[in-house]
Order: C-alpha cells, then sequence, then structure tokens
C-alpha cells in the first residue's frame, strides 16, 4: 500500500496525499450490511477544505430574535427569521410535544439523496440554540451547565459562572474576552490559559495572575510585557525589579487609561515579536503532529486536540476520542468520521451534530440521545432503524441501507460530507468565514447562502466618546449605542461589564464583540503545518508558522533552552 497523491476537486492549487494510515482507517470503518462491505472512498477534497465544508455548518455567535413556529412566542435562535426551516424553542423542541417520524418519508431512488435530504431539512423542526443545563444564560450557543453568562460559546464542559464573550471556556468565573480559557477567574482578553487570576491580554500562561501581556508564561505574578517566564515575579519586558520599582514603573505606564493600556500592548507586541516562538504547542503528546495537543497519542495533522489517540485532522476533539478523523468539535467518540458536533458516538459516519450515545449513524443532523442505525435522518431521540425519518423493522432497513449507498456511490454522493449549500446558515454567518474568508462573490459563485447586514436606518443619537480614564467613564454609559472602532457596527456596554472594567481598573473596549474575538484569532496561528528548520539548530521542524513570517521560530528543545 503506497501514499495516493490527489488534486483538492474545490482548489486545484491544493495537492495532497492520502497516506497508508488513512487508507487502513477507511478501511476500517466501511458500512457493512450482511455480509457485504461498503468501503469509504478516499477523499475528494483536501483536509483544509474538508475542514471548511463542516465548519459552515456551525453558526456559534450569530444569534437572532424570531418567533417559535410551535407556540408563537419570541425567542432567541440562531436561526434568523428569514430562514426557511421551522424552529422551535429549545423546551418545546426537546419535548414530547411533536415527534420528528410524522415527517417521514420513502426514498426516490430516481433523485439524489442530497436534493432528499434538503427536503427534509425544511420541515422537520430544528431546535433553536444549543444550550443545556444552563441558568440565566439564554444567549449562548452550543454550551451547557453556566450560570449568569453572555455570548458565551462552544463550552465542551461549561461550568462558568458569570462570563461574558467567549468561545471554549470551562469551568471559568468571571471572565471577559476570552479563548480556549479553564479553571480561571478575573480574566479578560486572555487565549490559551489555565488556572489564571486577574490576567490581563495575555496568551499561553499556566498559574499566572496580577498580569499584563504576558506571553507562555507560567508560575509568574505581577508581571507586565513579558514573554517565556517561569517562577518570576515583579518583571517588566522580562526585566527584573525590585517590588517599590515594579509598582513605580506600573504606574507610570496608567494602564487604567486607554491610551497608556494601547502604547503598553503596543510594545510588548514589538517585543514578541523580537523574542523565540515555539514551533507548536504540544503537553505530553506521543507521535503526534499539529498545534494545542495535550495528552495526545498518535495524532496527525490535529489542532485544539486534547485526550485522544489515533486520530487525524481534527479540530477542537476533546474528552477521550479514539480512532476518529475529520471531525470537528467532538469528544468522546470512537471511529467516527467526517463529523461535526459529535458527543460520545461511536462508527458515526457524515454526521451534523449527534450526542449522547449515538451509534452506527450515517448522515443525520441533529440526532440525541442513543439514536443508533439510521441513516439520513434529522431531529431522533430513543430511535432506531429509520431512513429519512421513517420507522423500519430491523431486517427491512438491512436490505434498504445498502440500496441506498449503491444509489449514493452512482450519483457520486456516498463518502462526501454534505454539501455546503445544504447548510442551514450563510457562509459569513459561520466559523467558516472565521477560519476560510471568503467575500460575497466567492460564496454565491459557490451556491452557498450569503446573509446581507441590514443596517437599520433608526437614529441612535450623537456619537459617543468613550472617556479615556476608565475612572472618567459614566454610569449611564450602558444605555448609550457606540461604535466599532473597527468595523463602525454598533455595539453596547452591559452593566455587568462596565462593573468588570471598573473593578479591574481597565479602559473599555472601542471594539465591537466580533472584532475583539477576531483579533484574538489572529493572534493564534491558522490550522496548517509547514515543513521548516529550527532558526536556532537547523533541525527539522513542522510548525504552524508559515515560513514567510517574520517571528524566530524554535524547535521545543531550543525554546525552551531560551525561557527564563
Amino acid at each position: 500500500m503506497t501514499n495516493i497523491p490527489r488534486i483538492c476537486a474545490q482548489n486545484k492549487q491544493h495537492s495532497f496525499l492520502i497516506s497508508k494510515e488513512d487508507q487502513l482507517f477507511y478501511d476500517r470503518i466501511a458500512a457493512v450490511f450482511g455480509h457485504k462491505k461498503y468501503t469509504i472512498p478516499v477523499p475528494t477534497l483536501c483536509p483544509d477544505c474538508r475542514q471548511q465544508r463542516r465548519s459552515a455548518f456551525r453558526n456559534e455567535r450569530k444569534l437572532y430574535n424570531r418567533r417559535c413556529d410551535l407556540t408563537g412566542k419570541e425567542i432567541i435562535s440562531m436561526y434568523s427569521a428569514d430562514k426557511p426551516f421551522r424552529v422551535y424553542d429549545q423546551k418545546e423542541w426537546w419535548s414530547d410535544q411533536w415527534d420528528p417520524l410524522q415527517y417521514g418519508r420513502d426514498f426516490d431512488f430516481n433523485r439524489p439523496f442530497f436534493e432528499q435530504f434538503r427536503e427534509l431539512q425544511k420541515e422537520v423542526p430544528r431546535v433553536s440554540i444549543l444550550n443545556t443545563n444552563s441558568e440565566n444564560s439564554e444567549y449562548t450557543n452550543y454550551t451547557a451547565n453556566n450560570k449568569n453568562a453572555y455570548l458565551i460559546f462552544s463550552n465542551s464542559y461549561g461550568h462558568n459562572e458569570n462570563c461574558y464573550y467567549g468561545t471554549c471556556l470551562s469551568k471559568c468565573t468571571s471572565c471577559l474576552d476570552a479563548i480556549n480559557i479553564s479553571d480561571c477567574q478575573y480574566c479578560v482578553d486572555v487565549s490559551d490559559c489555565k488556572n489564571c487570576y486577574r490576567l490581563v491580554s495575555s496568551r499561553n500562561c499556566t498559574d499566572c495572575s496580577e498580569s499584563y501581556f504576558l506571553s507562555d508564561c507560567k508560575r509568574s505574578k505581577n508581571c507586565i510585557a513579558c514573554k517565556g517566564l517561569r517562577d518570576k515575579q515583579y518583571c517588566i519586558l522580562n526585566k527584573q525589579y525590585s517590588k517599590g520599582e515594579y509598582f513605580k514603573l506600573m504606574e507610570q505606564l496608567k494602564l487604567y487609561t486607554y491610551t497608556g493600556f494601547s502604547k503598553a500592548r503596543n510594545f510588548f507586541d514589538a517585543f514578541d515579536q523580537r523574542t523565540p516562538h515555539i514551533s507548536t504547542h504540544q503537553y505530553t503528546c506521543d507521535d503526534s503532529t499539529g498545534d494545542y495537543l495535550e495528552n495526545a497519542k498518535k495524532c496527525r495533522s490535529c489542532f485544539d486536540t486534547s485526550d485522544s489517540q489515533d486520530g487525524a485532522y481534527l479540530q477542537y476533539s476533546v474528552n477521550g476520542n479514539y480512532s476518529c478523523f475529520d471531525s470537528s468539535y467532538s469528544g468522546g467518540s470512537t471511529q467516527c468520521y467526517e463529523t461535526h458536533s459529535m458527543v460520545s458516538g461511536n462508527h458515526c459516519l457524515f454526521i451534523n451534530i449527534a450526542w449522547w450515545g449515538t451509534q452506527n449513524l450515517y448522515y443525520c443532523e441533529l440526532c440525541f440521545n442513543n439514536t443508533t442505525d439510521c441513516f439520513g435522518c434529522i431531529g431522533l431521540r430513543h430511535k432506531q432503524y429509520c431512513i429519512l425519518n421513517k420507522q423500519y423493522t430491523k431486517e427491512e432497513y438491512e436490505i434498504l441501507v445498502p440500496k441506498i449507498i449503491e444509489h449514493m456511490q452512482k450519483s457520486g454522493e456516498w463518502g462526501e460530507f454534505f454539501p455546503m449549500s445544504l447548510s442551514p446558515f450563510a457562509y459569513n454567518e459561520t466559523i467558516a468565514q472565521d477560519f476560510f474568508p471568503l467575500k460575497r462573490d466567492q460564496v454565491l459563485q459557490r451556491g452557498i447562502m450569503w446573509k446581507e447586514e441590514q443596517e437599520s436606518s433608526k437614529y441612535y443619537g450623537p456619537s459617543i466618546e468613550i472617556a479615556d480614564d476608565i475612572g472618567g467613564t459614566p454610569a449611564d454609559i450602558t444605555n448609550q449605542i457606540l461604535s466599532c472602532s473597527s468595523c463602525h457596527r454598533r455595539y453596547k456596554i452591559i452593566v455587568h461589564e462596565l462593573r468588570f472594567y471598573q473593578m479591574m481598573n481597565l479602559p473599555l473596549p472601542r471594539q465591537c464583540f466580533d472584532c475583539r474575538h477576531l483579533k484574538r484569532l489572529e493572534l493564534r496561528n491558522p490550522r496548517k503545518l509547514w515543513d521548516r528548520t529550527c532558526m536556532k539548530c537547523s533541525t527539522p521542524i513542522q510548525t504552524s508558522y508559515a515560513p514567510d513570517r517574520k517571528e524566530i521560530v524554535y524547535c521545543e528543545k531550543c525554546y525552551q533552552e531560551s525561557v527564563y
């Protein structure tokens, strides 16, 4: 068995290899009915384009007001009112007031499968938002177990309290504007941090406290604009000061003003560019490639992945995934392929959102609670042997599914994830736009939805200028409509947000939530690896820093030797 070179069917400029390990995986997860084996064909798209396709099905941060199609009441939903779907509020969707099998239909062998699936999508009700077991946290999505949360998204574990504006937070309290943090308290504008307290505008830190502008620091306290510190205190730009000198210099920086804070951020960014960067972030990993990996074993080209084994092309894969390929936002699953939001599943292929004990599902969407052995279904719970939401006996199911697979093989649909045209969202509503940005015309040329932004003509009053000093900010600013300094969209400062900045003695943000989120994403490297050499010892490395970038990139050994 040899590696197979391919040209991406979506982007002809992308060439990629189907490795021997890939081929063995596709053979291992084949669908078996009776004595016949239905193998998974090798992908036609490169790993990046496969990830883009799945990402186009995930709307995390765009929330709308609309009416529940069952009760008529006003609800918060990830589906705007102009979407051609039935949308039920969470309480009604999870109730027994409706039966997803009432929308079942026969499979038509004269038509493509995806065409029939699209028709089913327009009929079966969709849950307005994915937010379970939370209190006073209505404006959150893909979350669970939160209390007093606002605009918090994609929490695999949840258990956050009094947190606002963030993605992938776990067991945090009173944190704002964050990505990928856990066990943190009173942190703001941070990413990829653990067990930190009162940390500001920092990234890749562990056990740090009462500091500003840190990068890759551990067990450090009362430091400003530092990188690579270990067990340090009272440092500025990696220079040691006495306690008295430190607080005197800190007062001179005037970090409680927007002018002083911005100036400090700028000189930290310049300092960060001059200091070495580690090629990738990996912790207790074995035979794995990718970035932001923890407790990973034999994982290839994986990103933001932890506690996983024998996987490839994973993004945000956590909590014990085993032998999964091409999965985004998955947890606790085994032998799954081309899935988005797959939780506690086994042998599920081509899935958009399936949680809690699902098994042997093919081309299903929004299926939960021990739904098993189903094909092309939407919105099922505790069901088995269904096709296009129609109930069959085990014998009928095992006869009909092979015929459908053979039909899809002829049409070229078998082995491919749902096309982006089947996404229930416009491309620019999804995280695909964050990681694979496209212009409106590019999206429409592909037959994908694009949502035009509707700027209201309503008069909001005169432009409000935010005080430079947080101490001079009036309480009624929470009643004002502000204009983002980057995109000029309207945004607001909520009451809890103002109190937080006052307590932390920090200036208010001048950008809207979306622009702040994108700025933090820009500080993280792309989910892509390049072959380079360490800029100190010339050892070959794989890194998420592209060869044309200006940063100094070291292998792990050289980088660890350079930290303080």
